[in-house]
């Protein structure tokens, strides 16, 4: 059968030691055995590893930053669209899905442009700063945490939070801390890179556990894969994980989608402790950067969502490998210098 030609616009280029989830998306996309696709990467910063990856993706655009707001990243894609002829966005960061759940009617009905994400309500109840109570309304066990504003509210934290406990900020970073001194510091570095509010999260002590789902908005799982990580960079970053057979964190995946019915790719992250309890952290509104261990389990949860966004109904995955690892690794690629000036000055390439 012979596959349908898209054009599928991807964000999440960077590749570093805090990995966006754009270059495994594309790498699950190239496996497609529904379409051919050709790659639009949507970059934010001139270095992202994935502009020049011209083995998977054929051009590169960038896009204005995520505080520049809806009408400036609407008028880009305008731009972008009368060149490529978009016929799906899959944007995979935090920061910028505010603007593209913004954006998504209007894509849709004036450029024919899929974007298959969370609604504003989805997106919203799940926010760091309202996990708690979210997990009470579910029926989901969550650390206690509370949202603080200013850094005075640190030095009354002792009152409620015995040390360590972790302090987040609203899109990424966490960081454990063990004095008041600690926390005054991490508290001043992640506001200064994320802004506020910070949430802090009592900490919860087990081995981390992860799980990449997706959901039709329907109430229906089309897909999970659960993960141990094996390997943990000093940001709390999975660099190693395997496959795991664990029914519980299904059963949690399937019951937030059930309940919420999500719409598009989702991780959680979660603790499990040693007498077998499970204690969700966050909920990560897009595709993981682990996201290819699914494709390697029997899941392109990619492939899945690109469909769905074209309008077909998908059936559920209904099994995946167990005891399949996924090893990050890096190696220099060697550019030239002007195709760095080239989307430094043009914005493209």
């Amino acid at each position: 059968m012979k596959k349908r030609t898209i054009n599928i616009g991807v964000t999440g280029l960077n590749a570093i030691d805090s990995p966006g989830p754009g270059v495994p998306v594309i790498r699950a996309l190239r496996e497609s055995t529904a379409f051919d696709v050709r790659i639009i990467g949507l970059s934010y910063e001139a270095m992202e590893p994935g502009i020049y990856m011209h083995d998977l993706v054929d051009k590169t655009y960038q896009l204005p930053l995520p505080s520049a707001g809806q009408q400036a990243l609407l008028a880009r894609l305008e731009y972008i669209h009368a060149q490529e002829k978009l016929d799906v966005i899959i944007p995979n960061f935090d920061a910028e899905l505010f603007n593209f759940i913004q954006l998504a009617n209007v894509l849709k009905s004036n450029y024919n442009i899929n974007v298959f994400v969370p609604t504003l309500e989805q997106f919203e109840a799940r926010q760091k700063v309202n996990l708690y109570e979210y997990g009470k309304k579910h029926g989901i066990d969550v650390p206690k945490s509370k949202t603080i504003f200013s850094v005075k509210d640190v030095y009354s934290l002792e009152q409620e939070f015995e040390f360590p406990y972790v302090i987040k900020g609203k899109f990424y970073d966490a960081i454990i801390v063990y004095s008041t001194d600690q926390a005054v510091a991490a508290f001043h570095r992640i506001a200064s890179k994320w802004g506020l509010p910070i949430i802090i999260q009592e900490f919860v002590e087990g081995q981390e556990v992860n799980v990449t789902a997706l959901g039709d908005g329907q109430g229906n799982l089309i897909g999970a894969v659960p993960m141990r990580k094996q390997y943990i960079t000093d940001k709390g970053k999975a660099w190693s994980g395997i496959s795991i057979d664990d029914d519980k964190m299904l059963q949690m995946a399937k019951k937030l989608i059930q309940s919420t019915k999500w719409r598009g790719g989702l991780e959680l992250e979660i603790v499990r402790t040693d007498d077998e309890k499970y204690y969700l952290l966050e909920i990560n509104p897009r595709f993981p950067a682990w996201v290819y261990l699914a494709v390697g389990c029997g899941q392109n949860h990619p492939e899945a969502l690109v469909r769905m966004a074209m309008g077909e109904t998908v059936a559920p995955f209904e099994k995946y490998d167990v005891g399949k690892m996924f090893v990050r690794y890096s190696y220099d690629m060697i550019v030239n210098l002007n195709e760095f000036e080239k989307i430094s000055i043009n914005g493209e390439l």
